[in-house]
């Protein structure tokens, strides 16, 4: 039951186990084959109803936590990516009316951003969408089921961080 064949239908990264695949292997395939369905089923959804992609959704959903604004330093730091690509979001976002950019007084080389109300009105729309996306895929599973994974993963989380940071 739970290792139901659907990767004759839906080839995947899991497609790639092999019964002698050693446990961790196996593990880590399927939290990428999981991972990698929801992420390209909300892309998609974006897209289509939205016309967006799901980086202006992060840096949104960064931006709707934090009122005040965020330097781009900040949002680069935040998104684990490259200042130039928060750039060329935040530059497609400001010609939208969704963001705005103000120069820092104090280093007038940085600018904080800020949603607009259009870019709140705009974000609180897509959130609703994306929570109801999520809660459908993951519909079928029980909730003592999800309660159990989420434990799960987050001993996961702690036991890699701890393995990585003091093995490295």
């Amino acid at each position: 039951m739970n290792d139901l064949n659907f990767n004759a239908v839906t080839p995947d990264l899991e497609s790639r186990i092999r019964p002698e695949d050693h446990g961790d292997l196996r593990l880590w395939l399927r939290l990428l084959t999981c991972c990698n369905l929801l992420e390209s089923d909300i892309r998609s959804r974006l897209r289509t109803e939205y016309e967006t992609t799901l980086p202006r959704f992060d840096l949104m959903a960064q931006l709707q936590r934090v009122p005040e604004g965020m330097k781009m330093s900040e949002l680069s730091r935040h998104m684990m990516v490259t200042n130039g690509n928060i750039t060329g979001i935040t530059d497609q976002l400001e010609k939208e009316g969704l963001v705005q950019r103000t120069k820092v007084a104090t280093d007038r080389r940085s600018s904080i951003i800020k949603l607009t109300s259009k870019g709140k009105r705009t974000f609180a729309k897509m959130a609703s969408s994306h929570e109801q996306w999520i809660r459908h895929a993951m519909a079928g599973m029980p909730e003592k089921s999800k309660r159990n994974l989420f434990e799960a993963l987050g001993e996961l989380k702690l036991i890699t961080h701890t393995q990585l940071t003091t093995h490295s």
